[in-house]
């Protein structure tokens, strides 16, 4: 509806100021007082077009404010605009913050003024109504109101104090349109109250209300459907989450040894290395798991590692590096002894920048995404710049529609979405399905090795299976309960005195000397591949 009350909808404060804030500074004495000759046209924009004459007695002033900006509701604002003011006569008229004043003295004074944002709509019909309480006495009103429509109709039209109205006894439509309204002797503190009817569409929809809905950040349809999708999204994102990084499959104790035709030799599942084990199990490649993978290369008789003395060691080149290595494996054994490079003490490898460490790290996991275990680290950044992307997209929105259409928290949702990425990104899989499952076998590897005992081993075979076993077991620290496993087994049982690949008990018929020492040997060689 067209209503003109601030709490309704249109012209209330613009009309009701016409009527009710007049505030003279003295009362006229006789009927000749206080006269208001008001002509007034709706145009189809929208636009209450006022020409207001004022007639002052002698001796009396003449005082109007019609105020721009109006409490409707508590939460809700009516605002309006004055504007084409012209004045003839002794009085004057202007705006001033939030007020629109008319002045007059004694005589006949015009004014001309154009009232902004007074229309807005209802269901079915548009409505123009006039409320106002009188705060002056007033002698004479005549007023007169054209709309773009002939079809107006008068609803209702009640003067009098507020709960005791009568009917306006002299207000009519005549057949071409023109409303008028003729009332005299109106006492300060009567109301008029007109309510008129035209036909929907009649006049273009401006009125300026502001409210809990009118809030660029009020809570829309198209806010709640943006918070719908970004809960949707989010629990299937973290429903993704949860049940990728619980695929690993299930741990079952892998069985180490393989034992045919009177032997028994050590076996990793699926030709596993140690190295590549720690780096499936935290998905990083530390100190440990190049350590593990030094010791592997001396087992496997690329290198031979000797003692110097109770703190210091020495690795020698025993086989150059072949087909059989990995890269990350070749990197290793590069980094320990280029070319030309026959033999090297841990000291001299612990001198800054002596090792590649972040390279060799890099090659490590390199090695992982290129065997398919790990998720290319290029594809794990995208959630990152899509998270970047909507963070951005969701402040321009933001910003947009909070200056132009409302709706602004459909792009805070956006923001949301975006930080929700890029937190979630640390928390998506590493792991390929195929890589999941290698994870599940280390794990059952571990299992199993911590299940072997020396006495299910031919005495001939103990040295080698222990020599095997150890590199995995220093991935998973857990060296020291291998080494106490085996320290009662005579490395010699194999005619060949001392453990063949770690120099310095060549004498000794068990491994106790070597289970005190190796711990201060392992210390040292992550410690020359901690990061400077």
């Amino acid at each position: 509806m067209l209503t003109f009350r601030g709490g309704a909808a249109a012209l209330l404060v613009a009309l009701t100021g016409l009527f009710t804030l007049f505030t003279p500074t003295a009362r006229a004495q006789d009927p000749a007082g206080v006269i208001l000759n008001l002509d007034m046209t709706l145009s189809r924009e929208g636009v209450l077009e006022v020409t207001e004459r004022v007639t002052v007695p002698p001796g009396e002033q003449f005082t109007m404010s019609l105020p721009l900006r109006v409490q409707i509701s508590e939460d809700s604002e009516r605002r309006f605009a004055v504007t084409d003011i012209e004045t003839t006569g002794p009085g004057t008229a202007q705006v001033a913050g939030d007020l629109f004043t008319i002045e007059a003295g004694p005589g006949e004074s015009t004014f001309r003024y154009s009232v902004q944002n007074t229309v807005s709509d209802a269901e079915g019909s548009q409505v123009f109504r006039w409320f106002g309480v009188l705060n002056v006495d007033i002698a004479e009103i005549h007023a007169t109101l054209i709309s773009p429509s002939f079809e107006m109709g008068i609803v209702e039209c009640l003067l009098g104090p507020i709960g005791s109205t009568r009917p306006c006894a002299q207000v009519r439509i005549e057949p071409d349109g023109v409303l008028y309204l003729d009332q005299t002797n109106l006492r300060k503190g009567e109301s008029v109250d007109l309510t008129l009817q035209i036909p929907p569409g009649t006049v273009a929809s401006n009125a300026d209300i502001s409210g809990p809905g009118d809030s660029p950040f009020a809570i829309t349809g198209p806010v709640l459907v943006a918070f719908a999708l970004l809960l949707a999204a989010s629990a299937g994102l973290a429903g993704y989450i949860v049940w990728a990084r619980r695929q690993t499959a299930a741990a079952e104790p892998a069985q180490p040894l393989v034992h045919a035709e009177g032997r028994t030799q050590f076996s990793s599942p699926a030709g596993l290395l140690p190295g590549e084990a720690g780096v499936l199990l935290d998905g990083h490649a530390d100190t440990t798991d190049i350590a593990a993978t030094v010791v592997d290369l001396a087992v496997r008789n690329y290198l031979w590692i000797g003692r110097i003395g109770e703190t210091q060691w020495r690795m020698i080149r025993v086989n150059p590096a072949d087909e059989q290595l990995r890269p990350y494996e070749r990197a290793v054994y590069d980094a320990l002894l280029p070319a030309g490079t026959h033999e090297v003490t841990v000291a001299d490898l612990s001198a800054p920048g002596r090792l590649p460490i972040e390279s060799l790290r890099h090659t490590m996991l390199t090695d992982a995404v290129e065997r398919g275990a790990f998720i290319d680290p290029s594809r794990r950044r995208i959630p990152l710049w899509l998270g970047g992307a909507l963070i951005v997209l969701g402040a321009g929105v933001t910003v947009a529609a909070a200056l132009l259409s409302g709706h602004a928290l459909v792009g805070i949702a956006i923001v949301i979405a975006g930080a929700a990425l890029l937190a979630a990104q640390r928390f998506l899989p590493a792991r390929t399905a195929y890589g999941r499952s290698l994870t599940g076998q280390v794990r059952g590897l571990q299992q199993g090795l911590e299940q072997v005992n020396s006495a299910q081993i031919p005495a001939g075979d103990r040295e080698l299976v222990f020599s095997r076993g150890l590199p995995y077991m220093i991935v998973w620290s857990r060296a020291d309960n291998w080494v106490r496993t085996f320290r009662d087994i005579d490395p010699s049982a194999d005619d060949d005195p001392g453990l063949y690949w770690f120099g310095g008990f060549e004498g000794d018929r068990d491994l106790h000397r070597f289970a005190g020492h190796f711990p201060y040997f392992i210390t040292a060689v992550e410690g020359v591949f901690s990061a400077r």
